[in-house]
This record gives structure tokens, sequence and C-alpha cells, in this order.
């Protein structure tokens, strides 16, 4: 039924963009669609979740002996296929900009499925833009040129519904905006005894993030962060204890591209802050559960967790035909105290790929992958070696 569902909703709104782009050629606009359809096929050496056979998550890796499905299992899939539309309507107040993008893979509730899959649906005018868009907090050019979906663990990835000011736009700009707030937690060692049954999270206010990129000759300097308020309230009035309380979230976000040739870019992140995990690409919980024994009112606490991300990839072109990219990342999570010895602590990935493009949109590919998860306290680790073969066939029309 939502497969149905989805195909009216796309038919339609397939007609109502049509009817635009005819309308739009009386108005000196632009109107472009774009996508690709994407295989994937590959070979996982160990055990992933089921539902992520097709990634590197760490995140995902199992948190103990025996976990998931035995070590040796193929994967295929479709659900990187894209596809988006864009338009530029030139005005008195500026270029309104609006692109509408969806693919098939299924995350949440739909994870594992292929099925649409909003990714944007934003526009703007002039300085100022609204709806689902990528996170000034995040730095899109540090994503590597690779065929495996998820990317990077330690890289800041969220597309997020905000609304955004830009004062300064092109290579060097400014941005500014309040975004849908949104954070994790579980009750750690203290989750099965009840203490966490009543107690439920809100946000008062809107996320604040923001961004200043600086281009250069070699290439750019950006640094972006963020800031956030959590509260949660125990309503749970029948006892002696009141776990009612708040935390502060922030980040700071340095990145780069560095153009060591015309064939050779370095991409590179730094991140660190406290409880802005849900902003990871695979982040962990926001917030974590501390002892708290001096205070018989609020035996246990929730706490910020601090976190670390980095992004060390090289993307090279050899000729017009070959490409390449290799690289290193990693999230670093400093749990607190009371979280759960098999918690996801910190996650590594690596990988390395050899592209071939034969003709004008058309890419195939071949990747070796690697991921590694270690729990926070109870010394265990897995690991996963991958190997993946892409076919890629992009269009673009406008």
């Amino acid at each position: 039924m939502r497969l149905i569902f989805n195909m009216k909703a796309l038919i339609s709104l397939t007609i109502l963009l049509l009817n635009f782009s005819l309308n739009a050629q009386e108005q000196n606009a632009s109107f472009r669609i774009y996508g690709h359809a994407m295989a994937d096929m590959g070979y996982n050496f160990n055990q992933i979740h089921p539902d992520w056979t097709d990634v590197v998550r760490p995140s995902q890796l199992p948190s103990y002996d025996g976990q998931y499905n035995p070590d040796g299992n193929v994967f295929y899939g479709v659900r990187q296929t894209r596809l988006g539309v864009e338009s530029i309507v030139p005005n008195d107040l500026g270029d309104l900009k609006i692109i509408f993008e969806f693919e098939l893979f299924g995350t949440g509730v739909d994870a594992g499925q292929t099925t649409f899959r909003l990714r944007h649906a934003y526009g703007e005018l002039g300085q100022f833009g609204a709806g689902q868009y990528w996170s000034p907090f995040m730095d899109i050019d540090v994503f590597p040129n690779t065929i495996e979906y998820w990317g990077p663990t330690g890289m800041v990835f969220f597309r997020n519904i905000q609304f955004r000011w830009m004062p300064i736009k092109g290579d060097t700009r400014l941005t500014f905006a309040l975004e849908r707030p949104g954070a994790s937690a579980d009750g750690g060692v203290y989750q099965q005894n009840g203490y966490w049954d009543e107690v439920h999270g809100r946000f008062p206010l809107p996320d604040f993030s923001a961004e200043y990129r600086q281009a250069f000759n070699w290439g750019y300097l950006e640094l972006a962060t963020m800031l956030r308020y959590i509260e949660w309230d125990d309503l749970n009035d029948n006892d002696n204890i009141d776990l009612t309380d708040s935390a502060m979230g922030w980040g700071l976000n340095l990145s780069s591209n560095v153009h060591f040739t015309k064939s050779t870019v370095g991409r590179f992140q730094v991140m660190y802050g406290e409880a802005v995990q849900n902003y990871m690409n695979d982040g962990g919980i926001d917030i974590g559960i501390e002892n708290n024994p001096d205070d018989p009112s609020m035996p246990i606490k929730g706490a910020a967790q601090p976190v670390l991300g980095i992004v060390a990839f090289i993307d090279h072109r050899w000729n017009e035909q070959f490409s390449s990219s290799a690289g290193f990342s990693m999230l670093d999570i400093d749990h607190a105290n009371a979280q759960a010895p098999d918690s996801y602590a910190q996650g590594q990935y690596a990988l390395a790929n050899l592209l071939y493009y034969p003709v004008k949109n058309v890419m195939a590919g071949v990747e070796l992958q690697y991921g590694k998860r270690k729990n926070f306290s109870d010394g265990f680790t897995s690991d996963i070696v991958k190997v993946q073969f892409s076919f890629k066939y992009s269009f673009s029309s406008k």
C-alpha cells in the first residue's frame, strides 16, 4: 500500500512539475531533472545487522559474539537509485530556487527496505531559505568519491528541516539557521529498573547552527557551529526521586578541501562537541546516564556526552576514465559512567576503490571496505571487511 501511495504522489508531483516547467519558459526560468540508476552487489566477510548488509555502519556491527547471521553473506540492491528536480526563477527579490529529491534507501521504520525516502524538499528566495536540506553544521563537500552509501562514520551528516539566512553566498559564504531539534537517550545500566518510565524529553527551542566558508585558490576552509538546548521532565509523582533536568549541546566543526594538484583533492574534517551525536553520520546517544550518589533526590542524572569525529580522504583522478578514493574516519564517544557496558563507543571506517568511467554518465567500480566497532567498557570489539561492486547510470536534462 505504501508503494502504491508513493507512486500516486510521484505521478501527481510529476504532472505539477511539468506544468511548472511549461510556465517557466515564459519567465526566463530554468528547470532541471536529474538522477541516476545504481546497482550494488558485494560480499560481507563478517557479520552486520541484517537491515544494513549493503553499507558500513560500525554502530550496526555485533555488540557481542554471534549476535547476527554467520559470517559470509552476499548482498544485492538498487537502493542508491535517485531522482531529483530543481527550478530557478529570477525575480525582483533574487532567484527563487526550489529543489525536490528522493532516493530508494529506506531508513528508520523502513530500514532495510527499497522504498521512497525524501532527501531534499527545499526552497530559497534571495538570502532566505526554508525546508529540508543540508544542515549548515555539516559540510557535504567532505564526502569522498566512494560507492559505499553510508559514508564516513565520523562525518557530520544531517539533512534537517530549517529556516536559514545566507547574508553571504558563493564560494565564500556565511549561513545562519534555526533547525528542527531532536536528540536520543537511553537508560544506561538502569534501563530496566523503572527510573525512566515516566521521563519524557522535550525541545523548547530550535537548534541554532552557523557556518562560515573562506575560499582560497587552493580550496577552502570552513568553520561551523551548533548550539542546542534539551530538557527532560520526570512525570512520576509517586516517589521521592525527581529526574527532571536539562543540558546544553554544542559543537565545532572544522573542515576543508585541499587541491594538492589538478587531479588530487584532500577532504578533511575534525568535529568536537557534546550532545550533537544525532548530527553525526553514525553517532550514537546524545544524552547518557551518570551516577549522582551525593543527591538522594536525583541519584542518577542525564549528561551531555562528548563526541569526536575525524575524516581524512584523498580523491585522485588518474585520467579521464579512472579515479580512486582512499581514506579513514573515526567517531569516538566519551560515555557517561552509567552507560551500559555494551554501548557503542567508537567506530572506525576505511576504504579504497577504483572507479571506471567508460563513457559519459556511466560508472563501474570496485571498493574494499572496513569497519570496526568498540563497546564502552566490556572490552568487546567487532569488525567487518566487505568488497562491493557498483554500476551507476546518471542523467541530467535542463
